[in-house]
């Protein structure tokens, strides 16, 4: 593969797309760690990014489909292949209302908190407990993103995506298999494109829903490392507790691996204190699993994607 990248590479510019070699991945991701991709493009727009596709699968170069990076861990060593970047993708948003509920649809490079805004302004309930998730609408969906009680399987309708033959489909919810941070865009090389939600008018008005809006942005404020570099919620939540207070009761508050730490003010979340390495975060979490084990008895299983 690594001898098809200067041809890949060398096609992309040819057709106009917008590509770099060698992009430290660290730049486009929330824990600002990663070595350099082989191949980084960014395209605009739908067509653009089906020709991307195209152009990987006839170089034989694998793919890595990035939105904000806000749940992700990046290898030392970069990624060898073309990471494809989402969030430069044109905007789409539509709203189409009946009675008090309304499918809202919008492109899948667009962010949790414009999209939030954007269906706050029409009075639409349903997503205020996503406000303040630093991810892409895509990246959501294919975590099955969720805070404070909610999640996105709450209010999804249908997915259009590109499947493993470029071509594109639809699925409604329900054909899906969210599940608790999961999806079945997680098992198939599936590329999401756009997302319909099925909201509902709120009668108090957009007034009521950004109060609820900054009331959950102050929760996370309060209680979340937001000062420093993280990809959120470091492990998913076991059975019938807290990963953060399974990892304080072990005494594990502030451990630290070279410029990985377990948050101070968090301890569900792992930082990057400066300098941190994939393989500082690796030990880490895999030294945090090991405690946590062996003195309560509870698995924790990693909500960060690692990609190597």
């Amino acid at each position: 593969m690594a001898n098809a990248i200067p041809s890949l590479i060398q096609a992309l510019r040819a057709e106009g797309l917008p590509c770099a070699e060698g992009e430290p991945l660290a730049r486009h991701c929330t824990f600002r760690i990663g070595g350099p991709a082989a191949v980084f493009c960014t395209p605009h727009t739908a067509p653009a990014l089906l020709r991307a596709l195209e152009l990987c699968s006839e170089y034989g170069v694998r793919t890595y489909l990035l939105g904000n990076g806000s749940n992700v861990l990046f290898a030392d060593e970069g990624f060898a292949g073309a990471v494809i970047c989402l969030t430069g993708l044109e905007t789409n948003f539509s709203c189409t209302e009946q009675g008090d509920t309304a499918a809202v649809k919008v492109s899948a490079g667009g962010t949790l908190a414009a999209l939030c805004h954007a269906v706050c302004a029409r009075g639409l309930t349903g997503l205020e407990f996503a406000y303040g998730i630093p991810g892409t609408v895509g990246g959501a969906v294919y975590m099955n993103a969720g805070a404070y009680g909610g999640e996105i399987k709450d209010v999804l309708a249908e997915v259009a995506f590109l499947d493993e033959n470029r071509r594109l489909c639809r699925l409604p919810a329900a054909e899906l298999a969210l599940g608790y941070r999961t999806s079945v865009f997680e098992k198939k090389p599936w590329c999401i494109v756009e997302a319909t939600f099925t909201l509902r008018r709120d009668p108090e008005g957009p007034e009521a829903i950004r109060a609820r809006m900054e009331d959950f942005m102050a929760r996370r404020r309060a209680k979340q490392p937001l000062d420093l570099p993280s990809a959120g919620s470091t492990f998913k939540r076991p059975a019938g507790c807290f990963a953060g207070q399974l990892i304080d009761e072990c005494g594990l508050r502030g451990f630290a691996v070279g410029g990985a730490a377990v948050s101070e003010k968090h301890c569900g979340f792992v930082v990057n204190k400066g300098g941190a390495t994939c393989a500082d975060v690796l030990r880490l979490t895999d030294e945090v699993r090991r405690i946590v084990l062996e003195k309560t008895g509870h698995t924790l299983e990693r909500e960060i994607r690692v990609v190597q």
